[in-house]
């Protein structure tokens, strides 16, 4: 279902890359999935925009950032899964937005990621939220993120 609405999409989650410290990008625990904080790569494992909002990138740039960040994470997820239909909803989205003084506007920026969640789970895909702006992020990303799934009972 879920695996559907996502080729429905036309999306396609990228290759998960290998920590470069020591942590994993997922772990499945007590029937939830926290993923780590993932970082905007697009399918080449590059990371195409950095800076910060309201200095280097632009609004639409970090929406496109968070977006990549939210397949990302899918990825992750599906790394531990096997599948997206594992998935009984999206808990929890937080967000991080490397931000230059004076910009206020990180709920829009995640909210790139937020929709996709919505369009990929539907109403399973609402979720509690945080947006938070930071001085500065690994690689000089201007967005992380990281996720909390509840599956679907085995049992």
């Amino acid at each position: 279902m879920h695996e559907e609405r996502l080729a429905a999409l036309g999306l396609i989650l990228p290759p998960l890359p290998k920590p470069a410290f020591d942590y994993v990008p997922a772990v499945a625990e007590h029937g939830l999935v926290w993923v780590s904080g993932q970082l905007p790569r697009n399918a080449e494992g590059d990371l195409p925009v950095l800076g910060r909002l309201g200095e280097e990138v632009s609004v639409e740039d970090g929406r496109r950032a968070a977006s990549l960040c939210a397949l990302q994470g899918l990825a992750a997820l599906r790394s531990v899964t096997g599948s997206l239909d594992a998935v009984a909803r999206v808990v929890k989205v937080t967000g991080f937005v490397a931000s230059a003084a004076g910009f206020c506007e990180q709920p829009r920026i995640i909210d790139a990621a937020s929709n996709l969640m919505g369009q990929i789970f539907g109403e399973a895909g609402r979720h509690a939220r945080s947006a938070v702006g930071v001085a500065m992020l690994p690689r000089n990303v201007p967005v992380e993120i990281e996720f909390v799934f509840a599956l679907h009972d085995r049992g």
